[in-house]
């Protein structure tokens, strides 16, 4: 696969040398509060590259490694998706940055790969990560109750999205 072009980022497959960088940005307190993680959170990364079920695309801006998005397929022809995930450097956040690698990956999705429909479940509290899928064509579908447990132990809500292939903002 090659280069992801979006308005403002670029998403490229992520390789070993990205982890130390992909760490870092999970480590910090507002990704790591979604994403949670152990001690080696490196160890993590570099496991999530090598995941035959995931595809994992770093994602740059200037230059820099400011996070990572990837997906996942359900090949399963009646009910064949894709589902994304993301997280982004706090740093760069409310700039867009979201929004458009979210964008950049769905179109991808829809035009390479055929999918008619993309999914996605962010924390039901996580206002600015809904609000980011939403401006990329993402509708709530369903409440998830007690859907992940959180790092305090308890179960948490998740939102289903979905994103049909007509419904996407290019």
């Amino acid at each position: 696969m090659s280069d992801l072009h979006g308005a403002a980022v670029v998403l490229r497959p992520s390789v070993p040398g990205d982890v130390p960088a992909l760490a870092a940005v999970r480590a910090t307190p507002e990704v790591r509060a979604r994403w949670r993680g152990g001690d080696d959170l490196a160890e993590e990364v570099a496991a999530d590259l090598e995941d035959p079920d995931t595809r994992c695309l770093t994602v740059r801006h200037h230059g820099r490694i400011v996070g990572m998005i990837q997906w996942y397929a359900e090949d399963e022809p009646d009910y064949r998706h894709a589902g994304i995930d993301l997280f982004l450097d706090p740093s760069v956040h409310g700039r867009g940055l979201g929004t458009d690698a979210v964008r950049t990956l769905a179109r991808h999705l829809v035009d390479a790969h055929g999918f008619h429909r993309l999914v996605i479940d962010p924390a039901a509290d996580n206002a600015a990560a809904i609000r980011c899928y939403e401006k990329a064509g993402f509708r709530p579908v369903g409440v998830m109750r007690q859907y992940e447990r959180g790092a305090d132990g308890t179960w948490h809500d998740g939102l289903l999205m979905d994103l049909l292939a007509s419904e996407l903002v290019r």
